[in-house]
């Protein structure tokens, strides 16, 4: 690796001698569903648990039922990094690398929907059911100009309004929205995307040298294979490796 481990960078990212890592238990394409309690498994462990040997350091692993909750525990200090979407809205309280992998982020609308495209979804009187503080609510929010969000708590709650409230689209990831498809009769995916989410790791502000550290990390692991071969370990169909940036 281009950067050096230093006492500084591991005192920066590991203070208390363990490494501890952020995970969002919502976003089953990098941490496993079927993880046993406490032991939880999947692409962001596997890039955790590579962070940790080069730090020579323990992981431990700090759990989160959705990205906001775990975005707000920046400040508090209880994880040193996180595995999450980069969104500007975050950015006052976490350094971010850049994404190591992206999602596909489209919309799911019901049997006989007259809505044909991505940009068909952006009008008048189109209401968009969205998981709350989701990397996608979030782009969404900033960008959506004609059509109303109805956000709610969690991605299963986000498709249980999108039904129960007979709503005109479901916003979410495409490898979520390919299973939800096949419970809706007659549903079908948008081609194309609106956006795709760009997951990457992100550390609190002000550990020094921590977030170039993580940078030169995530550089050298999309270009080595170690990003694709996670992907393919744990069949995280879906995820795609992010684009080199050197």
């Amino acid at each position: 690796m281009s950067t050096q481990v230093t006492p500084e960078i591991r005192a920066a990212l590991a203070p208390t001698g363990t490494l501890r890592a952020g995970l969002n238990h919502s976003n089953f394409l990098l941490v496993n569903k079927d993880s046993q309690p406490g032991r939880p498994t999947g692409v962001a462990c596997d890039v955790a648990a590579d962070i940790a040997r080069r730090l020579g350091v323990p992981v431990a692993f700090v759990s989160y039922e959705s990205p906001g909750k775990m975005a707000d525990a920046a400040k508090t200090g209880v994880w040193d990094v996180a595995f999450l979407g980069a969104e500007p809205t975050r950015a006052g309280e976490i350094d971010f690398s850049t994404a190591y992998v992206e999602i596909e982020a489209t919309y799911l609308v019901p049997a006989g929907s007259p809505l044909a495209s991505i940009s068909d979804v952006d009008r008048a009187g189109v209401r968009i059911s969205v998981s709350a503080r989701s990397a996608y609510e979030l782009y969404l929010s900033r960008t959506i100009q004609g059509a109303t969000l109805v956000k709610v708590d969690g991605v299963d709650a986000s498709y249980d309004a999108f039904v129960e409230q007979k709503l005109e689209a479901l916003a979410g990831l495409r490898p979520r929205l390919i299973s939800d498809v096949k419970r809706l009769p007659g549903s079908r995916i948008l081609d194309g995307r609106f956006t795709a989410v760009q997951q990457a790791i992100g550390t609190p502000k002000g550990r020094g040298p921590a977030a170039a550290f993580l940078q030169a990390f995530v550089d050298e692991i999309k270009v080595d294979g170690s990003v694709a071969a996670a992907i393919a370990r744990h069949g995280a169909h879906g995820l795609t490796v992010a684009p080199a940036t050197r």
